[in-house]
């Protein structure tokens, strides 16, 4: 090779070094966000952060700026993005204990503590370089072969541009399989703080491991980004016996109400018939009869599901989420005012100050339509959007109750301020533009328009 070609390469790599580094730091989560089926629940959220809460605070994060993100998906996964934990569904539906998600939960969070995602994003970059450095070096064999009319030279430099990915490949999965081990390390130690055993992450990755067994299929383990199941069991079998509180087990009353939420999710994904087979052993269980209840309410018969989930409150008629059901039943009956009230039920039962809960009351005002109860409905989303900001869907009936009374500008900014939660940046921009021209320059309204318009 040349000198001067060796300069050539020389700029080459600094400039596509500059440009992986910066590929490797775009905020991917908010992106990622958009593309997952999230899914917002009431119940499964505050069971998810009272689980996380203790673990937070043994890791020295605040519960405030973490957020744990619901994904609809009946696989067994769980991963970090920036702040935020996405746990799939599945994860709960396939946990037959609270400890079990706990586990998985504390193992996130190792990941969060340890700032593994910012050295990860190095470490794609790292990887990206190496690959086109690799086949930067071997075009440049390649060409300089053939230039010299040396045919083993260029396929020698065919050989580096074929390993140069692979090679990047590795090292990436290496790093990340390190990075795994010690999350499953300081999982153990947020447990032992808590007082709370580490048997369910010993349980999950056993059943992973059994699930991979089961399926036939063989890994390349170099070419993962986990360490395979059977070796993390190995350490996990030994560290977590090692904790005073292996064989505690869970409060009766916390294990009722993760089945609970199992239920609700074999209920919505998979209908009566997941109901039974997750619940299979004892049919006549609160948890089985609650999925029953929803699963009756999606098939289309209201009456049959009200009946259902009034036994239910009449036996707990201090469940918030049973009086939630109760409402979610009677607002897809046409009756409004009757919802209304269910979901006024849950919300003042209700601990976890939900703001799902309080957007709901307002919500069934707005679907009957009266137009003297829009302002008390705009008065409840407004109150529950207060208390969580993100909630999309409460801006659309927000839209829709002060489009009942005429407000056409507050109408097109809470459109705005939907789209904008939902992710829907363009659409945001779109009716908050036209929400602006509705409002005198400088009004609140007008500022908040503009500050749509104007972020990137």
């Amino acid at each position: 090779m040349k000198a001067g070609n060796r300069g050539i390469v020389r700029s080459l790599i600094a400039g596509l070094t500059v440009m992986a580094t910066a590929l490797a730091s775009q905020p991917a989560a908010a992106q990622s966000r958009e593309r997952l089926p999230i899914v917002r629940d009431a119940e499964i959220e505050q069971l998810v952060k009272e689980y996380s809460g203790p673990l937070l605070q043994a890791a020295g994060l605040s519960a405030s700026r973490v957020e744990i993100i619901l994904v609809n998906d009946l696989n067994f996964n769980a991963f970090v993005a920036g702040r935020r934990i996405f746990i799939n569904t599945g994860t709960i539906l396939q946990s037959e204990t609270p400890n079990e998600t706990i586990g998985v939960i504390a193992h996130e969070i190792g990941h969060l503590a340890g700032g593994h995602q910012e050295r990860l994003r190095d470490q794609v970059a790292r990887a990206q370089t190496i690959a086109v450095v690799a086949g930067l070096l071997g075009a440049g064999v390649a060409a300089a072969g053939a230039a010299s009319g040396q045919g083993g030279l260029a396929s020698a430099g065919a050989g580096v541009m074929t390993s140069g990915g692979g090679i990047a490949q590795r090292g990436l999965f290496a790093y990340q399989r390190t990075e795994e081990i010690t999350a499953d390390r300081s999982a153990l130690t947020y447990l032992r703080q808590t007082g709370q055993s580490p048997r369910g992450l010993l349980d999950s990755f056993e059943g992973l491991m059994r699930n991979n067994l089961l399926s036939g299929g063989r890994t390349d383990r170099y070419v993962s980004s986990h360490p395979a199941p059977q070796d993390r069991i190995g350490f996990l079998q030994t560290a977590a016996r090692e904790s005073p509180y292996f064989d505690r087990t869970d409060p009766p009353a916390l294990q009722q109400r993760h089945d609970l939420a199992r239920a609700k999710i074999a209920a919505y994904n998979g209908g009566a018939g997941l109901v039974r087979q997750t619940f299979g052993r004892d049919l006549h269980s609160l948890p089985a009869q609650y999925g029953d209840a929803i699963a009756t309410h999606l098939s289309g018969s209201p009456a049959q599901a009200l009946q259902k989930i009034d036994s239910l409150i009449a036996t707990n008629p201090r469940n918030p989420y049973f009086h939630e059901v109760r409402g979610e039943v009677l607002m897809e009956g046409g009756r409004a005012e009757e919802a209304a009230a269910a979901f006024t039920r849950a919300a003042d039962l209700d601990g976890g100050n939900s703001g799902i809960l309080r957007a709901a009351i307002g919500q069934a005002i707005v679907t009957g339509g009266n137009p003297a109860r829009m302002q008390d409905a705009i008065r409840q989303i407004r109150r529950g959007l207060e208390i969580d900001p993100n909630n999309s869907i409460a801006y659309r009936f927000l839209a829709m109750a002060y489009g009942q009374i005429g407000e056409v500008g507050s109408a097109e900014l809470a459109t705005a301020e939907g789209y904008w939660q939902a992710g829907a940046f363009r659409d945001a921009k779109v009716f908050a533009a036209r929400a602006q021209q509705k409002f005198r320059p400088g009004t609140p309204q007008w500022q908040q328009a503009n500050d749509i318009i104007t972020t990137n």
